[in-house]
C-alpha cells in the first residue's frame, strides 16, 4: 500500500511517512507527511464494490464534487482538493487527496453539554448548514448518482433502493410499513422545490473544532451528500434524535421551519430512511465488535417511532 500511496502523491512531493485514521466505515482514510513537511489526507474508497449499498458507488467522486463547490465558499470549511484518480489503476477504488485541516474532531473533544464551547459549535454548525443549503443544483438526488425533477420521485426512489439493498443482503426490515408511510405522506415531499446542498452526515465526528474555543475549523466527509431537503441534514447531524437539532444549532442556522405538519412530517420520513441506512449496512461491512448488536437495537427502535409517528 505504501508503495501505491507514494505513487498517487507522487505530483504533490516526496511521501515521508502514512498514518491510518481510524473513525471511518466506509473509505480507508490516511494522514500523510510529505518531504517538505506538508500533510495531506488520502482517502480510498474500498475495492470491494460488491459490498456496497447501491447509493454508495461512487462516493469519493461526490465528495470531489462538494468540495469543488465550496472551494469558493470558505463559509463551509471544508478541504481544498489537491488531486483525484478515478482511473482505479493506481489504487484499486478512487482516491481524494485533500489539505489537511486544523482542530480536532469534536466528538473528540471533550466539551460538556453546558460548556460554551459546546454552544459555539453548535452555533457554527449550524451557520455551516444554512451556506451550504444555499447552493443548489440541476435536479434532485445523488451528484454522481440518479437524479429525478422532483423531491417526491427522488425520495422515493432513495427508499425504494435502499429496500431493494434490505432484500439483497436478507436484512430484515418493515418494508410493508416503510412503504406504506412513504405513500401516505410522499404529497409532503412535493413541498420541496428546490434541490439545495445536502451534506446528510454532518455528525460531530465530522466536524472539526478548535479545542480551545470551539470554533468549527473544518467540514469533511461530504460523500454522501445529495440535492434534496435541508431538513434532512437536521436528521444527519443527530441520526438518534427526535428533535431536529439544538437551539444553539436552530440558532446559527436561521429562519427554517421545523414545526410546520409538513416539516415534522419530513424529518421524520427522513429519519426513516436514514435508519434503514444503519440497519442495512451492517451486513455487507461485516461490523464486528460488542457495539454492533446494542446499535442495532438502537436503529430498530428509533426506526419504529418514526414509523409510528408517520401512522395514520
Amino acid at each position: 500500500m505504501i508503495d501505491a500511496l507514494t505513487l498517487l502523491v507522487a505530483p504533490l512531493g516526496t511521501l515521508e511517512e502514512a498514518e491510518l485514521l481510524t473513525g471511518g466505515q466506509f473509505a480507508t482514510t490516511y494522514r500523510v507527511t510529505l518531504g517538505d513537511g506538508a500533510r495531506v489526507v488520502v482517502k480510498t474508497a474500498p475495492a470491494r464494490t460488491d459490498q456496497l449499498l447501491a447509493y454508495e458507488h461512487d462516493l469519493l467522486r461526490a465528495e470531489a464534487l462538494v468540495y469543488g463547490l465550496a472551494a469558493s465558499r470558505p463559509a463551509l470549511r471544508m478541504p481544498t482538493v489537491l488531486l483525484t484518480d478515478f482511473s482505479r489503476t493506481v489504487l484499486p477504488g478512487d482516491a481524494l487527496v485533500v489539505s489537511h485541516l486544523p482542530g480536532v474532531p469534536l466528538v473528540d473533544a471533550g466539551f460538556g453539554p453546558s460548556d460554551p464551547r459546546t454552544a459555539r459549535a453548535e452555533r457554527e454548525t449550524g451557520a455551516v448548514l444554512a451556506a451550504l443549503h444555499g447552493i443548489t443544483g440541476p435536479a434532485f438526488g445523488y451528484p454522481c448518482g440518479r437524479q429525478a425533477p422532483t423531491w417526491r420521485e427522488s425520495f422515493t426512489g432513495m427508499v425504494d433502493e435502499l429496500l431493494d439493498d434490505a432484500a439483497t443482503w436478507s436484512v430484515p426490515v418493515p418494508s410493508a410499513a416503510v412503504r406504506s408511510a412513504l405513500e401516505r405522506h410522499a404529497a409532503t415531499l412535493s413541498d420541496v422545490t428546490t434541490p439545495a446542498l445536502v451534506h446528510t452526515d454532518l455528525w460531530a465526528g465530522n466536524l472539526f473544532v478548535d479545542p480551545s474555543t470551539g470554533e468549527v475549523v473544518g467540514v469533511i466527509d461530504p460523500e454522501r451528500a445529495f440535492w434534496g431537503d435541508p431538513l434532512a441534514d437536521l436528521v444527519g447531524i443527530d441520526p438518534m434524535g427526535r428533535e431536529p437539532g439544538t437551539p444553539a444549532v436552530l440558532a446559527g442556522y436561521g429562519p427554517i421551519d421545523v414545526d410546520s405538519p409538513s416539516a415534522r412530517t419530513r424529518l421524520d420520513l427522513y429519519r426513516m430512511r436514514l435508519c434503514l441506512v444503519m440497519m442495512i449496512e451492517i451486513t455487507p461491512r461485516k461490523f464486528e465488535g460488542d457495539w454492533v448488536e446494542p446499535h442495532r437495537a438502537a436503529v430498530t427502535a428509533n426506526l419504529h417511532r418514526a414509523l409510528e409517528a408517520l401512522a395514520p
